[in-house]
C-alpha cells in the first residue's frame, strides 16, 4: 500500500496468482472489493504502512475477513523485492496460514483513541502557545509569571486578555491579579506589571491569545466527547481503574482507549507489560549484560502511566508511594518512576481480569525478614554513632 496506489494479488491455484494495481480513491478501493468478490475472496492480509491501512480496513471490513500484519514480520530477502513481488509474497503466506495478524479494536475504541490522541496533540500545542505568551510578556518587561504559579494561570491568562484589549496601566492589571499572589509578594507584585509595552506587542499578544483560546477551545471539545463514549460502553471498567492510586477519570480513559478495551487479549501481566515497553529487554553477550533498558511499545500509554506513576509516589499511605521510596534509594527517580509505571499496569490488568476493585497490599514481613532488616538499621545507626563522635572529638 502507497499513498496513491495499491497492488493486490489474489492467489489462484498452487502455481498460479493475479496481481491488479487499483487507486487509493474510494471508488478505486471499490473497484478492488467488487474485483476481489468475483474472485471468490474471502481472507485478506495487508501491511500495517504508516496510516495508509485504515481507509483500506474500512472499505473491505464489512465484506471480507481481514488481517493486518507487521511489515517487519514478512520481509523478504534483500534484493529481491518489488510491489507486485511484495503482493504475492503476502498471499502465498497468508495462503499457507503463516501469518499472525495485529489487534485491530473494535470501532469505538478506534474513535476513542483518535480523540484520545488528538487531544494530546492540543497539550503539546498549548504549551508551546504558553512558551510564546511567556516570551512575549518578558519582551514587555511584564514579569507577573515569575510571581506565578505557572504561566498557564488564571492570573497570567486575564492580565494578557487586558494587555490584548489595550488597557496595560498597572493600577488596571493590578486588580486582575488574585489575593494569593498579593499577599505573599506584597509590593513586588506592581513592580512586576510596571511593563514597557508598545503598538506591536498588543498586536502579537492579542494573536498568540486567540490561538490559545481556540486550541483551549477544541481541547474542551475533544474531552468532552471521549468521556461521552466512554462513561456510555465502559463505565463499570473506569469506575474499577479509578480505585487505583494514581488514575483518575481522564488517565483512566486513556488508559482503557490505548489497551482496547478488552484485556482478555492479553493472557498475562507480562504480555502487557512487554506490549506496552515498561519490561527491561535482553541484551546480553558472552556472558554481559550489554543493556537494560526499556524496550519500544504503546507510547501513548506508557506515557500517561508514566503520569499516573508520578501522581501515585506523591499520594500518601499507598503502597506505590512506599515502593518508590525504596526505589530510589538505590535507582535514580526516573527508574524508579518507570518501575512504579510497571506496578501500576500489572495492577490494572489484574483488577480488569478479575473485576475487582484495587486493594491496599497487606505487608507481612517474616522473622527472618523483620531480623534483616533490624540488622541493617542497627548497622546504620552505629556509623552514624561513631561518626558524630569522631566529629565531637575533632570539635574538642
Amino acid at each position: 500500500m502507497h499513498k496513491d496506489i495499491i497492488f493486490a494479488c489474489v492467489k489462484k491455484g498452487k502455481y498460479q496468482s493475479e496481481v491488479k494495481q487499483f487507486s487509493t480513491t474510494t471508488q478505486g478501493l471499490s473497484d478492488m472489493s467488487h474485483w476481489m468478490q468475483g474472485e471468490q475472496v474471502y481472507n485478506v492480509a495487508m501491511e500495517s504502512t504508516g496510516i495508509y491501512w485504515m481507509p483500506v480496513w474500512r472499505a473491505l471490513e464489512n465484506e471480507f475477513e481481514l488481517l493486518l500484519v507487521n511489515p517487519y514480520f514478512i520481509k523478504q530477502m534483500p534484493g529481491r523485492k518489488s510491489d507486485v513481488q511484495d503482493a504475492q509474497w503476502i498471499a502465498t503466506l497468508l495462503e499457507k496460514k503463516l501469518l499472525k495478524g495485529s489487534v485491530v479494536p473494535k470501532k469505538t475504541i478506534r474513535v476513542l483513541r483518535s480523540y484520545l490522541r488528538r487531544y494530546a496533540q492540543l497539550q503539546g500545542q498549548m504549551t508551546r502557545c504558553l512558551q510564546q505568551i511567556e516570551k512575549q510578556l518578558s519582551q514587555c518587561n511584564i514579569k507577573i509569571a515569575s510571581l506565578s504559579s505557572t504561566i498557564g494561570s488564571k492570573t497570567v491568562i486575564n492580565i494578557v486578555e487586558s494587555i490584548s484589549k489595550g488597557n496595560y496601566a498597572p493600577e488596571q492589571l493590578l486588580a486582575l491579579v488574585h489575593s494569593r499572589i498579593l499577599n505573599r509578594h506584597g509590593a513586588k507584585v506592581k513592580q512586576s506589571l510596571e511593563g514597557i509595552i508598545e503598538e506591536h506587542d498588543v498586536f502579537l499578544l492579542r494573536q498568540i491569545y486567540k490561538d490559545y483560546l481556540h486550541i483551549e477551545r477544541q481541547y474542551n471539545e475533544l474531552l468532552a466527547q471521549a468521556q461521552k463514549i466512554a462513561e456510555v460502553q465502559y463505565k463499570e471498567q473506569l469506575d474499577l481503574l479509578q480505585t487505583i492510586p494514581g488514575i483518575k477519570q481522564l488517565s483512566a480513559v486513556i488508559i482503557l482507549a490505548e489497551l482496547g478495551g478488552n484485556i482478555k487479549l492479553f493472557e498475562t501481566a507480562k504480555q502487557l507489560t512487554g506490549w506496552c515497553g515498561l519490561r527491561p529487554k535482553n541484551d546480553e553477550s558472552a556472558g554481559k549484560i550489554k543493556s537494560r533498558s526499556i524496550t519500544k511499545g504503546n507510547k501513548y500509554l506508557r506515557r500517561i502511566l508514566v503520569q499516573t506513576a508520578w501522581a501515585a509516589s506523591r499520594t500518601q499511605t499507598c503502597y506505590l508511594k512506599t515502593k518508590f521510596e525504596q526505589l530510589a534509594v538505590r535507582k535514580s527517580s526516573k527508574k524508579a518512576l518507570i518501575a512504579i509505571a510497571r506496578k501500576q499496569l500489572v495492577i490494572i490488568w489484574n483488577v480488569l481480569t478479575k473485576q475487582e476493585v484495587y486493594k491496599e497490599p497487606q505487608i507481612k514481613l517474616s522473622t527472618e525478614q523483620i531480623s534483616r532488616k533490624q540488622k541493617y538499621y542497627q548497622e546504620k545507626l552505629s556509623k552514624l554513632q561513631q561518626q558524630s563522635r569522631s566529629c565531637g572529638e575533632k570539635t574538642v
